[in-house]
């Protein structure tokens, strides 16, 4: 090779691509030019940063809004909550991915997305929380004061098992003006 000729590598900027580029000058003044992306480029990690809803029932069917990061940078997407799949995953946008939650075991699980590039990490953003249905019937074990003026008015503590999801507290055929559990 003469002096003119031989291989020159630069790192080349484009917006906001990296890559090399790879010049080649043979000694008849031809000039390849060569551009390679580097294997990272192409490779931006999923992240979920948020889960809306981010609780449901055990037999799923919860329509879920996933946010997050690079949720468009790569295809064959899944969305898995724990170790289920979700369904009718639709990518909304690079940072929106909607999905109906699977049937799972009550508790929390990782909502994890997963693609041709890998599946992102986990953290306390991504938790979705099954609920266990209600099976047994309220039981009251303890009311304090157990009595109070006919006029109402009287701020009553009810003690008992099985309250969640309760809908109304009556006293009689009276119902309370407001509660809270």
């Amino acid at each position: 090779m003469g002096a003119s000729e031989g291989t020159r590598t630069a790192r080349h900027r484009a917006a906001s691509w990296t890559g090399i580029l790879a010049l080649l000058v043979s000694s008849a003044g031809i000039v390849q030019l060569t551009t390679v992306a580097p294997a990272s480029a192409n490779t931006l990690p999923t992240t979920v940063t948020g889960v809306s809803p981010n609780s449901g029932p055990t037999a799923g069917g919860t329509n879920v809004t996933i946010t997050g990061t690079n949720l468009t940078s790569a295809t064959g997407y899944f969305v898995y909550f724990g170790n289920s799949q979700g369904t009718n995953m639709v990518v909304v946008s690079s940072t929106s991915i909607t999905v109906t939650s699977p049937a799972e075991s009550p508790g929390v699980v990782d909502v994890r997305v997963v693609s041709s590039l890998g599946e992102s990490a986990t953290s306390s953003a991504d938790q979705f929380t099954y609920i266990a249905p209600v099976t047994s019937a309220p039981t009251v074990t303890a009311v304090s004061p157990n009595s109070g003026t006919t006029a109402g008015g009287t701020t009553v503590t009810i003690t008992g098992t099985n309250f969640t999801g309760a809908t109304v507290v009556a006293f009689g055929a009276s119902t309370g003006v407001s509660f809270a559990i």
